[in-house]
């Protein structure tokens, strides 16, 4: 018998409502409780689009968040501008091209949506991700001081210092 590889196995899809407990990662990212269901809240919207890869035998073991802007959007002077975020696999799973499927599958619907330029930030010391992301034709724009705040699942605002770099990617 033949083993299917890990990253055959995996099934990329959209994240519906019951996904919001598993995008947590069993209290990994409990935190973000507040930051993903106002997410699912912008993606009923038509803001935002959540992807996430699945194993059958897991469950969730990875996800990409994509913040949508258009022409009668202040934060864009382009038709049509997406942003990238909350952009992960779990480590267990890293090294297996499922963040590459992910980025991959994400870059493909935005193109079909008409989408022109893609932007993300990457933390400064997250070397493998610049690399991932380098692989796919991203390129460092401008440094980001990576200042950001959210409210957490007790309903305390949290304050994160993460200098990145902005990198972007034209079609």
């Amino acid at each position: 018998m033949v083993a299917v590889p890990l990253e055959q196995q995996v099934i990329l899809r959209y994240a519906t409502r019951q996904d919001l407990p598993a995008l947590e990662w069993e209290g990994e990212y409990k935190h973000f409780r507040h930051v993903f269901s106002e997410a699912y809240r912008l993606k009923e919207l038509g803001e935002v689009i959540i992807w996430v890869a699945e194993l059958d035998e897991f469950g969730l073991i990875g996800q990409l968040f994509i913040q949508l802007y258009g022409p009668d959007q202040i934060q864009s002077n382009e038709n049509k501008y997406a942003y990238i975020y909350g952009f992960r696999v779990r480590p267990k799973y890293q090294g297996f091209g499922i963040g590459s499927q992910l980025l991959q599958k994400a870059e493909t619907d935005l193109l079909k949506r008409g989408f022109q330029r893609i932007a993300l930030n990457v933390a400064r010391k997250n070397k493998s991700a610049r690399r991932l992301y380098e692989r796919f034709g991203y390129r460092v724009v401008a440094p980001e001081p990576g200042i950001w705040s959210y409210l957490d699942d007790e309903g305390r605002r949290r304050f994160v210092n993460e200098p990145a770099w902005r990198m972007e990617k034209r079609f």
